[in-house]
């Protein structure tokens, strides 16, 4: 072959084979990304999926749709998320509802958390916390405490939902101090809400955000939160921890998962793109404004958050013979 005629055959070779390499990675750019999120519009997960979202749009420069699918308090849109296409193309914001305490209360669950998804990366944590109101006259955890032990009437609290982290959080700080707790049930932290400052029931345990505005209208009393350490949007507020009860502590979560089987190299780029959305301080603040606590890190670390979240709360969801079959 003449050099004439090789010459333009090799860079045909070479400009087919780039294309052929690159064919992969452009078809993932050029297809929108989802993020999936199993609750309405305008709730916590949602402002923080679309918060996120805006950050992978500016950093991967690709598009984004974040898609509310919301049902059975979230595990809807996981079974749902399950069965997508393991491209790199499909995410869900998730939160420990569906990630920790469903696969802990429901025996037939559509989903196995382990076997379904793979962690991509952690986005925030959140405190859970106690608060009276006018129901009780305790305005510290040492008053509360007394109160609780001077009679059985006492003991009733009220949560968002039945087997929900709040749920079994009322439990384990029935636990530590002594008293066996009656929980009331409630279809979300509204109608909760509008119970405690009517004085129906006497305390609650929800997550620090939906009981901080309120606290701060000097409505309710939050009289300790359930983290490591003081919560910024509370910093008056202790934990219990730090008032002595070393065993009442936790924290829920936000992350971000994959169909298993995505490939690696995917979510190593998608892992990157969250991480820096999250450290970045604009996102940071709009966070704590929605009552969370930027937390995020390795994919690897995430995995091992989930496993030792469901190590913790086992024993307190089975001391509670509670089941959501």
């Amino acid at each position: 072959m003449s050099p004439r005629n090789f010459l333009p055959r090799l860079a045909a070779c070479l400009l087919a084979a780039a294309a052929a390499w690159s064919a992969p990675a452009s078809a993932q750019s050029d297809r929108p990304l989802r993020i999936l999120v199993g609750y309405p519009a305008g709730g916590t997960a949602d402002l923080a999926a679309r918060l996120v979202g805006d950050k992978l749009r500016e950093t991967l420069n690709r598009t984004v749709v974040v898609e509310n699918k919301p049902g059975a308090g979230g595990r809807l849109v996981m079974d749902y998320a399950r069965t997508q296409p393991a491209d790199g193309n499909t995410l869900v914001v998730a939160n420990s509802a569906v990630m920790t305490v469903a696969p802990l209360v429901y025996r037939k669950l559509n989903y196995d958390i382990q076997r379904d998804f793979t962690p991509v990366a952690q986005a925030a944590n959140f405190q859970l916390a106690l608060a009276t109101g006018p129901g009780s006259p305790a305005r510290t955890l040492k008053d509360y405490v007394a109160w609780l032990k001077a009679g059985a009437q006492n003991n009733s609290y009220a949560s968002p939902a039945l087997g929900s982290i709040p749920h079994f959080f009322g439990l384990m700080i029935g636990k530590q101090v002594g008293v066996d707790m009656l929980h009331v049930p409630f279809n979300g932290s509204a109608p909760l809400m509008s119970a405690l400052v009517g004085g129906q029931v006497p305390a609650s345990v929800d997550t620090l955000a939906d009981l901080t505005e309120m606290h701060r209208a000097g409505k309710i009393r939050v009289l300790a939160t359930s983290g490591t350490h003081r919560s910024v949007a509370l910093p008056d507020v202790p934990t219990f921890t730090e008032l002595g009860y070393q065993g009442i502590e936790g924290e829920g979560r936000y992350g971000v998962l994959a169909p298993a089987g995505t490939p690696r190299a995917a979510l190593e780029r998608l892992n990157a793109a969250i991480v820096k959305a999250v450290q970045s301080p604009d996102l940071r603040d709009k966070f704590l404004k929605l009552g969370l606590e930027p937390a995020t890190g390795p994919a690897e670390a995430f995995a091992g958050v989930l496993k030792a979240d469901a190590a913790k709360w086992a024993p307190v969801v089975k001391a509670s013979g509670y089941t959501g079959d």
